[in-house]
């Protein structure tokens, strides 16, 4: 059976939130969808939720050291992911010996710089904050837009905030976080129509004003352990409706994130750990149905 050739990757985590990382500097790597995502397959593929392309940087953006590419586990291509960041920018740095590097994206470069032993600082620009540029497919305000679960006269959650961090989020502020609640309420809101790009959705509880307690369902990856910009986006939500300070520690499932919505910049900056789990190569089937070696 035909199949691309095999391919060296490097399997990691930021905050349990884990990424296979391919190296496409000088050799391209295009996956297709169903590619993505019989790789992505935790019992018979390597298991992931994103899957990276660390590229050549683009003629849009030549001083950048990097471009990465990020599809999530059900084969769809999305614009930044936070903590495949950090993981790229560590990278990155390992391999230049440098503390900093720019790493595009299609959600637009990011600076990444050391922070201590395996901890970055990414630098996730200034939140977009206007419904066109969530997107929404109408005007709202989007400190708090009109969407809830639940019957009208008493919905189970209501009115979250809307941020883009370079990918679309919503967030609710809640103490309701068990798994099933979560799992249901964000697959039900990922493709709601008033998202024409679809979105992540965010459950944050915020425990005292410089502490947030975070589950995000993530747009075509589900439940997952961290969310780096679902964590820049529940602080810059809380803050904007008086519930918190501009920097907080979010608490997610794998660990936990310093988020900084810097007040002279108006960027948001993101402190958090880097682990790498294991090395390996990938065999990615050419023709549809093919199953990827575990190796």
């Amino acid at each position: 059976m035909p199949r691309m050739s095999g391919r060296p990757f490097v399997k990691m985590n930021g905050c349990g939130n884990d990424f296979v990382v391919v190296d496409a500097l000088s050799r391209p790597f295009a996956p297709d969808a169903e590619q993505v995502r019989a790789l992505s397959d935790r019992r018979t593929g390597q298991g992931f939720d994103q899957l990276i392309a660390i590229e050549p940087s683009r003629p849009e953006q030549p001083t950048a050291d990097a471009f990465m590419r990020v599809w999530n586990a059900d084969g769809g291509a999305v614009q930044t992911c936070g903590n495949a960041l950090r993981c790229i920018g560590w990278m990155l740095m390992e391999a230049s010996g440098t503390d900093s590097v720019v790493i595009d994206t299609l959600g637009g470069p990011t600076v990444a710089r050391r922070a201590g032993p395996d901890r970055i600082t990414v630098d996730m620009g200034p939140p977009r904050l206007d419904w066109t540029q969530i997107p929404l497919s109408e005007e709202m305000d989007t400190r708090g837009i009109e969407l809830q679960i639940g019957p009208i006269d008493a919905p189970l959650i209501h009115t979250p905030g809307a941020v883009s961090m370079g990918n679309p989020h919503v967030v609710f502020f809640t103490d309701r976080l068990d798994d099933a609640f979560v799992t249901g309420s964000g697959s039900l809101i990922e493709h709601h129509p008033l998202f024409p790009e679809g979105v992540n959705v965010g459950f944050a509880h915020v425990l005292a004003p410089d502490r947030i307690r975070l589950r995000v369902w993530e747009r075509g990856a589900g439940l997952t352990k961290a969310c780096g910009t679902g964590a820049c986006a529940a602080l810059v939500a809380a803050h904007r409706r008086g519930l918190t300070g501009r920097r907080a520690t979010v608490v997610v499932d794998g660990g936990e994130l310093d988020i900084d919505w810097d007040e002279t910049t108006g960027h948001v900056l993101m402190t958090g750990p880097v682990e790498v789990e294991r090395t390996g190569t990938l065999s990615v089937y050419a023709i549809s149905g093919g199953i990827p070696a575990r190796r």
